[in-house]
């Protein structure tokens, strides 16, 4: 894991389906690469190959929140995921991290769960008939 570079961005739109086709996921990836928020998961034999990434920001009234976890189809079920909730949790300092997933996203909750996450509320409206579950880990 490090701290994601303006020199990865075409490789993190590569690797992430959504921001293939939406140029608002492609901002909100700049920005946070840019803000110093966005660390990667890389290929332990190739340094250069990005397996995924994850986003950590105070955007969640005012709290300490993970908005994006991405993964590469190909690396999925290989423990990238938790290896990249567990570095963002490593840098998080407040004593309360939450973090939200669709409600169709069964293997992100069950990550979730592994993890120690617990659930903390539901928003809707958001993706029309999959509700927003938002989690939180206590870490004090």
């Amino acid at each position: 894991m490090r701290l994601a570079w303006q020199a990865d961005l075409d490789a993190l739109f590569d690797l992430d389906v959504i921001a293939q086709r939406e140029e608002s996921r492609r901002e909100f990836i700049a920005r946070a690469v840019a803000c110093g928020q966005c660390w990667v998961a890389t290929d332990a034999d190739d340094t250069e190959l990005l397996l995924g990434y994850g986003v950590l920001d105070h955007s969640f009234f005012g709290q300490e929140f993970i908005p994006l976890v991405v993964v590469l189809g190909s690396a999925r079920r290989r423990g990238v995921g938790a290896a990249i909730v567990r570095e963002l949790e490593s840098r998080s300092l407040g004593a309360k991290l939450f973090t939200s997933t669709n409600a169709s996203n069964l293997p992100m909750q069950a990550l979730l769960g592994k993890l120690g996450f617990i659930g903390s509320g539901q928003v809707e409206n958001l993706d029309e008939g999959d509700p927003e579950l938002v989690f939180v880990k206590f870490r004090c």
